[in-house]
């Protein structure tokens, strides 16, 4: 269904899905989307569906409603249109129903036919020698040639800087470093405007190397304010002389002789200004008769060049905007999962707690003994989960350490024995002989197989003869040791085996917290190893955790196998 996405304000990241009915925006909270910007009214607008299209009206609000940078009362809305409500900035997204034409049939990839000779590559050009085609060789050539092939290399360049950097603060700076390769400006400054202020703050700024760059700029009000009135590029060659300055002004006071200064005009409005000037330092005189460094076809350029710098900020924004609505579902996906399974293990304690307390109250050791297991199976759940959550969520790298390999897999062996009587399964423990002493990290490497015979136990508690069987090698080349445990249960089907590592898919209900397996591969991973699993639909599964054999050595380092 069509929807809006919040692009800026503080709401941003947000997605809201417009239904069938009427729906209200505004800052009450009784509107169907409420938006926390103070500067949208209470009921402020309302978008309502006629047929296949959308219509946003106004409902008299204080601000206005604007639509792509117009004012209106009602209009119809397309897929894109930018709606501005307040601060609060949205996109519209329309389901349109497009046709895709199937290609598949009509474009065939061939291997041509060793008798047909095949197609021949006459010339290949890289990006570098494509961008050469913009130096002019020849000085007698044409000067208005020469003009438009540097102009056209300065828009090629900043669209490379433009493409390939994601960052915001890098690519103003590049585009200011062209700037200044290509016209003799003292001094440039790059503004963006605050999303949650709304005024201009500096972002970067730029000297030209004889300059000292300690020394402070001080931008005129003036201009900018101009350039956001106006919303167009202003280029003045001689302050004192521009009827648009008042003499008082503060371009004049400040000893500037020219600037350029256009806006950062994008898709969805003015983002910020780009700003250059030539000035006059206190104590030095302008010597009469020098010439001006600007001209009317860098102001042209540098309103291209703007274009430019504005989408890849607009672009960015919207992706951080992006990233953020994925943060927030993930945060809600983890803040669920967690309260479903804590609210389990609360169950559980409060039912042994129960327990305890009856047989307190009628002195029977018995029941007070079963409520006690109760508790005390629901606190090792709890401590599992909260391990799992911090195996997961921290970067760590292993300490590595003199180990057997053997000693650490037959402990967590040992330990699953009660619950595998508990479930009625067989767990047998047949370690290989000829492992010797590794680097590894033991106490990390525990929990990723204390994990994986966990998961084992739990699939095969449900089948007849149920056995888990948990073995340790080496791979015929020697370079790899590994940790198989099998089990006889129901197995997984191919579709979730692809699944099962990802966070919080957990096959086992109220049991599992969907943590384990993702923390038993991201240790394994820690080893540069990884987890292999084979399993078969009413046959059991066979998980291999593997790494490589880091053999022990009296310094401490480790030296790999083979």
């Amino acid at each position: 269904m069509p929807s809006l996405f919040v692009i800026q304000g503080r709401d941003q990241g947000k997605r809201f899905e417009l239904g069938q009915g009427p729906v209200s925006v505004g800052r009450d909270v009784a509107n169907t989307i409420q938006l926390h910007d103070t500067e949208v009214s209470r009921r402020h607008a309302e978008f309502r569906s006629e047929g296949d299209a959308v219509v946003v009206v106004d409902l008299d609000s204080s601000n206005g409603t604007f639509i792509n940078s117009q004012e209106v009362s009602s209009q119809q809305l397309r897929s894109g249109d930018r709606i501005l409500i307040g601060k609060t900035l949205l996109i519209f997204t329309a389901i349109e129903d497009h046709q895709s034409q199937d290609l598949s049939d009509a474009i065939d990839i061939v291997t041509p036919h060793p008798a047909a000779g095949g197609s021949r590559i006459v010339k290949s050009v890289s990006q570098e020698q494509s961008s050469r085609m913009f130096t002019l060789d020849d000085p007698a050539a044409d000067p208005w040639l020469a003009r438009a092939r540097s102009n056209l290399q300065v828009m090629y360049r900043t669209a490379l800087a433009v493409s390939h950097t994601l960052d915001i603060d890098q690519l103003l700076t590049r585009i200011m470093e062209l700037i200044f390769e290509w016209v003799e400006a003292d001094r440039g400054v790059v503004m963006l405007v605050s999303q949650e202020t709304g005024e201009l703050e500096p972002a970067v700024r730029h000297y030209r190397k004889n300059e000292s760059s300690t020394e402070r700029i001080e931008i005129s009000r003036t201009i900018l304010e101009y350039v956001q009135t106006k919303n167009e590029g202003v280029l003045t060659s001689d302050a004192r002389d521009d009827e648009r300055w008042e003499p008082g002004g503060s371009i004049v006071r400040m000893g500037v002789r020219e600037a350029i200064c256009v806006p950062l005009q994008g898709r969805y409005g003015v983002v910020g200004v780009i700003y250059i000037d030539t000035y006059t330092p206190p104590g030095r005189v302008l010597h009469a008769g020098t010439a001006d460094r600007f001209s009317e076809e860098h102001l042209k350029l540098m309103v291209a060049i703007g274009h430019q710098a504005a989408l890849a900020v607009e672009d960015t924004s919207y992706y951080s905007a992006m990233v953020q609505a994925e943060r927030l579902a993930a945060m809600g996906q983890t803040i669920a999962m967690l309260s479903h399974h804590i609210k389990n293990i609360l169950q559980g304690i409060r039912g042994g707690s129960y327990l305890i307390e009856e047989g307190l109250k009628t002195d029977t050791s018995e029941v007070v003994r079963k409520g006690w297991t109760i508790v005390e199976k629901n606190q090792e759940k709890i401590s599992n989960l909260v391990m799992d959550m911090l195996s997961f969520s921290k970067e760590r790298e292993p300490e590595m350490v003199v180990a057997v390999l053997n000693d650490v897999v037959e402990d967590v062996v040992e330990l699953m024995q009660s619950r595998a009587q508990d479930l009625e399964v067989v767990l047998r423990w047949e370690p290989a002989e000829t492992i010797p002493e590794l680097m590894f990290d033991p106490e990390a490497l525990h929990r990723a197989i204390l994990n994986v015979v966990t998961n084992a136990l739990d699939a095969s508690s449900e089948v007849e003869a149920p056995c888990v069987k948990v073995s340790t090698g080496m791979t015929a080349d020697g370079k790899h040791t590994y940790v198989a445990v099998e089990d006889n249960g129901e197995g997984i089907a191919e579709d979730d085996i692809k699944r099962i590592f990802s966070v919080f898919e957990s096959r086992k209900g109220a049991r599992g917290t969907g943590l384990g397996l993702p923390v038993s591969q991201k240790i394994m991973q820690e080893h540069n190893g990884d987890i292999e699993v084979t399993s078969q639909r009413g046959a059991g599964s066979r998980f291999v955790l593997k790494m490589p054999a880091v053999l022990a050595t009296s310094s401490g380092s480790g030296d790999t196998l083979g």
